[in-house]
């Protein structure tokens, strides 16, 4: 009919192709190169797999990813449709599983789950918390500084975002520690059923122990928000923050000092300090984000976004990490910059990015104000990333240094 608009016709996201596994040594050790390849040749939206058998599509560029981040009405963090086909030793289940939490509803839900997050976190005394930081920094640093050499992650990085957020939500050390074991099975994939139950079991310890002995902490400020959160609700509320707190924590700190540890541009100014440790930070929250592939959404129907259609009940999950460097976007000039997506965006932003940074910025400087000669032990290309779909991590950085005496201990 003369006049009438031409059909233009749209693809799906390939769901019976071959998909980029997320999961391996191989991606682990490059994954910008797989970013790459995978912008390259499927553009903004890319199949892959987040482990054997779990199909997802992956959102590769930064104005792509920022609309569907806004847009909780077609893409809803509610994944209880999809994993009902989901086995229970699924290795990336307890990462995207439902729970009564902020991350995975939405709407009334969401935000009485949210409030009670943000309340618990604003009663934390940023002063306080800086103290905090640098007695717990000081006291890990004397335990190796005489011997000359560390693995960052295990004896500095790890037990600083550790025993903190431990402090932040008072939390005894006995919890603690089952708690770290459940996450840290969670996060590696390996034995994430017995992990979950782990750490299920260690919070509801603490949400009970809280209640019985309240105090000035996140734990007991969110038990008595007026929303009035259940215990089941609390040991849910508690798991997100351990899950934002320690890996992902553990994770920023390593790569910053990664990073000025092995840049000579970089290393050589902040250490000189003519750039400072946040703008090292800043960097590494665009290049190497903790979590580089999270903020998962679950659409109820198929979804046409960039000309292609997202099956229904199947994970998009943002590469924060690839949107951070989509040459769409990126500018040379880094310094400052805050437009990264390490944080997320939208309704389900980070609420507690401000204490993040304190906490990292506070731990880089304390250790390298005590050991300003450290160096990397090894070659930069022997260092090991842990495989894994969602986050960004060294198995360990190793490092050297000029073995010195005790630093004072504040009281």
């Amino acid at each position: 009919m003369s006049g009438s608009v031409p059909v233009v016709p749209v693809a799906p996201i390939d769901v019976s192709g071959p998909r980029v596994p997320m999961y391996t040594p191989q991606f682990a050790a490059d994954p910008h190169r797989a970013y790459r390849e995978m912008r390259e040749k499927y553009g903004a939206l890319a199949p892959v797999e987040l482990a054997p058998g779990v199909p997802a599509t992956l959102v590769l560029e930064y104005r792509t990813a920022v609309r569907i981040l806004n847009d909780p009405e077609r893409f809803p963090a509610d994944p209880r449709v999809w994993q009902e086909g989901v086995p229970a030793d699924c290795p990336v289940l307890p990462m995207m599983q439902w729970r009564p939490n902020a991350l995975r509803n939405a709407g009334n839900v969401h935000a009485r789950y949210r409030q009670t997050n943000t309340a618990g976190l604003a009663g934390i005394d940023q002063f306080g918390l800086q103290s905090v930081v640098e007695r717990t920094a000081v006291s890990l640093i004397n335990a190796f500084c005489a011997s000359g050499s560390a693995d960052l992650v295990r004896d500095y990085a790890f037990p600083l975002s550790f025993e903190v957020l431990n402090h932040l939500l008072g939390c005894p050390a006995d919890i603690a520690g089952q708690a770290a074991e459940g996450f840290r099975a969670i996060f590696e994939g390996v034995g994430a059923e017995t992990g979950n139950k782990l750490l299920v079991g260690a919070l509801q310890r603490l949400a009970l122990h809280k209640r019985a002995q309240p105090g000035d902490d996140v734990t007991t400020r969110m038990l008595e928000h007026p929303a009035r959160l259940t215990d089941t609700e609390m040991v849910h509320q508690l798991a997100t923050l351990y899950g934002a707190g320690i890996e992902p924590q553990q994770n920023l700190i390593i790569n910053t000092l990664l990073l000025i540890l092995a840049d000579g541009r970089f290393g050589g100014i902040v250490l000189g300090g003519s750039l400072s440790t946040r703008d090292a930070l800043d960097e590494v929250l665009f290049d190497d984000p903790p979590m580089a592939n999270f903020c998962i959404s679950f659409p109820r129907q198929p979804v046409l976004v960039e000309d292609r259609w997202l099956p229904a009940n199947q994970p998009v999950v943002v590469s924060m990490a690839a949107c951070n460097t989509d040459p769409a976007i990126r500018a040379g000039q880094l310094a400052g910059n805050r437009s990264h997506l390490a944080w997320g965006a939208g309704p389900h932003s980070c609420p507690a990015s401000s204490l993040a940074y304190l906490i990292a910025q506070e731990a880089i400087d304390q250790l390298l104000d005590a050991l300003p000669e450290i160096r990397l032990a090894v070659p930069l290309g022997e260092l090991a990333w842990r495989p894994g779909p969602f986050h960004r991590a060294l198995v360990a950085l190793p490092v050297r240094f000029t073995p010195s005496a005790p630093l004072p201990e504040r009281i």
